[in-house]
């Protein structure tokens, strides 16, 4: 069993410009929690995140990985485990298969856990991780944190349905629980 999840947004605070430094790394409330729970219900847990922070000059590889061995340290010292992060580093203005919404991130998940597409919920707080996730088969988990409560209040547009949208990813934790499991 596999959950693919988004970074900024979902599991710590978002800014408009992204995580440029260690510091600005922020845990959402909650999201700890739901990524434990997750965890102890036996899923694999993928995160998937556009960092084109990188690709911009604005950010450096080690700087986003140092902020990844914090994240996943963080969640072991509370009991649950993210098995791997994959991020896409190239510019939001080249054409990339890996980058949101393209689904290439979601897919090489998928692939190295031998997942079912139509089992892997994708949890994410913007349109274009719900368009990557309609393009690799994946169920769609809408969190309101990060932009998602913008995004639903102006509307989901219709080719990404159907969407569940929840509060933060403690509630999607409970929702790909019941009824993923």
């Amino acid at each position: 069993m596999l959950v693919l999840l988004d970074r900024d947004g979902v599991i710590n605070e978002d800014d408009p410009v992204g995580v440029l430094r260690f510091e600005q790394f922020k845990f959402l409330p909650r999201s700890i929690e739901g990524i434990v729970k997750l965890t102890k219900a036996g899923f694999n847990i993928v995160v998937c995140t556009n960092q084109a922070a990188i690709g911009r000059g604005l950010t450096t590889h080690t700087i986003v990985n140092e902020v990844h061995e914090y994240m996943r340290a963080e969640v072991a010292k509370a009991g649950g485990k993210i098995d791997e992060v994959y991020y896409a580093s190239a510019a939001d203005d080249l054409p990339s298969i890996w980058r949101k919404p393209a689904p290439g991130m979601l897919l090489e998940g998928i692939n190295n856990y031998n997942a079912n597409p139509a089992r892997t919920p994708f949890v994410g707080d913007m349109i274009r991780d719900m368009e990557a996730a309609v393009a690799a088969g994946c169920p769609r988990i809408l969190t309101r944190t990060g932009k998602g409560a913008r995004f639903e209040a102006e509307g989901l547009p219709a080719h990404i349905a159907p969407v569940v949208v929840v509060d933060d990813l403690f509630a999607a934790a409970d929702f790909i629980i019941a009824n993923y499991r």
